[in-house]
């Protein structure tokens, strides 16, 4: 700006700028110092009526106006939003719509009130109009451009907030793409499958469960988790799901099946790391066969509702190379309920993984709980949807008999 703000006294008072949280120009300190602070407190957040009504408190704090944004300047109905200060004295907004063009604008409205529409634009991008009215001395040239200083460092955050939205919208239909439902298990087998992102956001993530059916009545369950959030995360992901299935479908035992997962995955240098718990049920034998790359133990439910964890052999996560994953067996009857889950379900910042367990190995069931309503409790009892990462969980239980 080639306009230097050296000379600029505003008549906004001490009072008002506090009440706003801004310091008013007059107040002391260095004008660029003052300016910059202004700016830093407009698009704080990637929400457009946020970075709306951050522009109007600002531009309210400096000038000592009622400030307000029209939105959609010219459409019939248009209204003030973010208004700060006395609507009163703003113009109407459908006058002030008809009158305004691209460039600032001088109005004298409701007697001798001056006030001054200035466009919410950057480059060749309009978001509407910022209005300013007052009673008393009319707009400064200095204060024309400071809140157009003001109303374009809006614009650029307003931009950039729909930029983000319309990059995450791309994101989320092409990792919704990538996260194929699962497959369907047995019928002697029901179960039920959660997933939650972190922070209720849209975007898939990579954590993930799989069901695959096998010969003589068997059904493999499987959860995962990709080091990482985002698109990347969710690639990987797939390939992971992918390799899985194809792997599966020669019916090797779970600790053969991390094995080759494993190697497959370290011949790609840019392949993500994964852990990785599977879990081959056979209702006809009334048991349950684990193998672990780097995961979490599973969860089994029993027919009193208590809750203990299944010891698994761990070996490394997949992707490593190092291989050395090793099987457990053991009973599951119809009574039980098993339940495979990612560590956002679990861990907490700051805390033991072993008193994280401990929290899951606390919570009750009632012994008619089904797998559905066992998901449903685990992750309210844990308050899963606050949780610092995805969740992903998986709950199984043979059909009786």
């Amino acid at each position: 700006m080639a306009r230097s703000f050296e000379s600029f006294q505003s008549p906004a008072t001490a009072d008002q700028a506090d009440a706003a949280g801004s310091v008013p120009w007059g107040a002391g300190g260095s004008p660029l110092s003052a300016l910059r602070a202004a700016a830093a407190r407009i698009g704080t957040t990637l929400d457009e009526d946020t970075t709306r009504a951050e522009l109007t408190q600002e531009a309210a704090a400096q000038v000592g106006a009622a400030v307000a944004v029209l939105r959609s300047p010219g459409e019939p109905g248009a209204e003030y939003e973010a208004v700060r200060g006395n609507p009163a004295i703003l113009p109407d907004a459908g006058w002030v719509g008809e009158i305004t063009g691209k460039a600032a604008v001088r109005l004298t409205s409701g007697g001798s009130r001056p006030a001054l529409c200035v466009p919410v634009a950057v480059h060749s991008h309009r978001y509407g109009l910022l209005v300013c009215s007052r009673e008393g001395a009319p707009f400064s040239q200095a204060e024309e451009e400071l809140l157009m200083f003001l109303a374009e460092r809006a614009a650029a955050e307003i931009r950039h907030a729909r930029e983000h939205d319309a990059v995450a919208g791309i994101v989320g239909r092409l990792q919704r793409a990538l996260l194929a439902e699962p497959g369907r298990p047995h019928p002697n087998l029901d179960v039920a499958i959660r997933y939650l992102p972190v922070g209720q956001r849209a975007l898939v993530g990579g954590d993930w469960c799989e069901t695959v059916r096998l010969h003589f009545g068997r059904t493999l369950l499987v959860v995962g988790d990709v080091m990482g959030h985002g698109l990347d995360a969710a690639v990987d992901m797939t390939a992971y799901r992918s390799a899985l299935r194809y792997i599966a479908s020669a019916d090797l035992p779970p600790h053969r099946v991390l094995r080759q997962l494993d190697d497959l995955a370290s011949a790609e240098p840019e392949r993500r790391p994964a852990t990785c718990l599977i879990a081959r049920v056979d209702p006809v034998r009334g048991q349950v066969t684990l193998a672990s790359a780097g995961h979490l133990p599973p969860a089994v439910i029993d027919g009193s509702g208590r809750v203990s964890l299944l010891p698994v052999p761990v070996g490394p996560p997949l992707g490593t190379g190092l291989g050395g994953y090793q099987a457990a067996t053991y009973p599951l009857d119809p009574s039980q309920a098993l339940m495979l889950f990612t560590d956002g379900l679990v861990e907490r910042r700051g805390e033991d993984i072993d008193h994280s367990l401990n929290r899951l190995a606390r919570l009750s069931f009632s012994a008619a709980t089904g797998v559905q309503d066992v998901l449903d409790l685990a992750l309210a009892r844990l308050d899963a949807r606050h949780a610092e990462d995805d969740v992903a969980l998986l709950a199984a239980r043979l059909h009786q008999r």
